[in-house]
């Protein structure tokens, strides 16, 4: 989970992480409205559901709690209440993982943060609980609208008029439009699904690849003559309308699907020579480019955008959390359309990498005391294989200048050599043969 960073702006802090690729800001998740306030586990604050970030960043600055997965908290109200009630009963340590920022440090820059996660048995079983009871009531909502005779809606491609239940409109969309949004009875809350689809129409914008056309009939040759007349699946907004999404926790529908649940036929000769590893696909800290060696990401960055990581590390002698923190800290910086070099902030990330590039910023960090602070041990971006290859800078020097020579282990409990031989048993009985000689 990515901390927040201390601004001021509510708007500018992360407080889960993100995923790659970028969803637009504000894109609803699998939470249904709620007028149910969000309450702190430890104080009187509170916020409404819209403003959970706020309520999560004063968690993190004022009580140094975190919590992990947020997103997949099927009832976000519901789950703080239950924690804030068991904090009262017992200590937080009783339940939460302990991370210690700057543990090789002075004590008094020391200081403890709490996780609370489902490795927590409890707060699994509270997470799964609460999602059980979310997918009852999808279900509820689902069977109601199936049965509802009372559905009266126009098509948004003809604008015929249909009334009683809602299968007919679907059903027509996609046998005379060529439009399928799926089965009827896999869909949930379809009055807000068909709003979503007619607003992106009213704003001109195309259902699949989401760009802005000049009027109606642009677009709607657009749709036609590319075929897309359909949702565009990787669009997060949608995950809501299908039930799908809310059978397993922390599954979305492409998970699931892929699923194969049948029994495997027992094979006595099993052959897994056409086995493939998944590819690391590390993207860059400045644009949406992905590569799938290590060496490939840090050349791009190099070549294109004239940020040297390599260097850094070796110029400012950056061990492996630092590191950590420096990514996480320009990763964030640059989502939120801000220079990390400058701290000046930008209407989008374009006019913020013009800025770092005319300035000569990108090679320029601020003082360590910006970056290299504990809510950046956190990442920004959940999936950031960049963070996995980062390595030691001291591991690499020493791999360096002992490569090809024969180097002496000597275990850390004879370091004192001079008190070894003085005590040592070996010592006394050579004392004692020179004596009887």
């Amino acid at each position: 989970m990515a901390a927040s960073d201390g601004s001021k702006d509510g708007q500018d802090s992360i407080l889960e992480p993100l995923c790659f690729p970028e969803q637009p800001a504000g894109a609803p998740g699998l939470q249904g409205p709620s007028t149910e306030l969000l309450v702190c586990l430890f104080c009187p604050e509170s916020a409404p559901p819209q403003h959970k970030d706020l309520l999560l960043k004063h968690l993190l600055l004022e009580h140094k709690m975190v919590v992990a997965d947020v997103k997949l908290i099927a009832d976000l109200p519901k789950y703080m209440l239950y924690w804030r009630g068991r904090f009262m009963e017992q200590p937080v340590t009783d339940f939460c993982s302990v991370i210690k920022t700057n543990s090789t440090g002075p004590v008094e820059k020391q200081e403890d943060y709490f996780l609370l996660c489902d490795v927590l048995p409890e707060d699994r079983i509270l997470r799964e609980r609460l999602q059980q009871q979310r997918l009852e009531e999808v279900l509820e909502q689902q069977q109601k609208e199936r049965d509802d005779s009372s559905f009266h809606r126009l098509c948004m491609f003809c604008n015929e008029d249909f009334s009683g239940n809602r299968s007919s409109l679907l059903n027509h969309m996609a046998r005379e439009h060529s439009f399928s949004i799926g089965l009827p009875d896999n869909i949930v809350y379809c009055n807000q699904f068909l709003d979503t689809l007619q607003s992106k129409l009213d704003n001109l914008q195309c259902l699949y690849c989401e760009k802005t056309f000049r009027d109606k009939t642009t677009l709607k040759d657009h749709m036609r003559k590319k075929a897309h007349r359909r949702i565009n699946a990787n669009n997060r907004e949608y995950d809501r309308f299908y039930v799908i999404n809310y059978l397993e926790l922390g599954k979305t529908w492409e998970e699931v699907q892929s699923e194969d649940d049948r029994e495997l036929v027992d094979d006595e000769d099993d052959d897994w020579s056409d086995w493939r590893a998944h590819p690391v696909s590390a993207v860059c800290l400045f644009c949406d480019h992905r590569s799938e060696t290590m060496d490939q990401i840090y050349t791009h960055m190099k070549d294109a955008h004239g940020f040297d990581l390599h260097k850094l590390r070796t110029e400012l002698n950056l061990r492996f959390y630092q590191q950590v923190k420096l990514v996480n800290f320009i990763r964030r910086q640059i989502h939120q359309s801000r220079c990390y070099g400058c701290q000046e902030k930008f209407d989008c990330r374009d006019a913020v990498l013009r800025h770092i590039v005319a300035a000569g910023h990108m090679m320029k960090l601020p003082d360590a005391s910006t970056w290299n602070q504990p809510q950046y041990y956190f990442p920004t971006y959940e999936n950031d294989a960049l963070l996995c290859t980062l390595s030691d800078s001291d591991e690499d020097e020493s791999d360096q200048t002992n490569h090809g020579e024969d180097v002496p282990v000597i275990a850390e409990d004879i370091s004192n050599l001079r008190a070894l031989r003085q005590t040592s048993v070996l010592n006394q009985l050579l004392k004692k043969r020179g004596s009887c000689s």
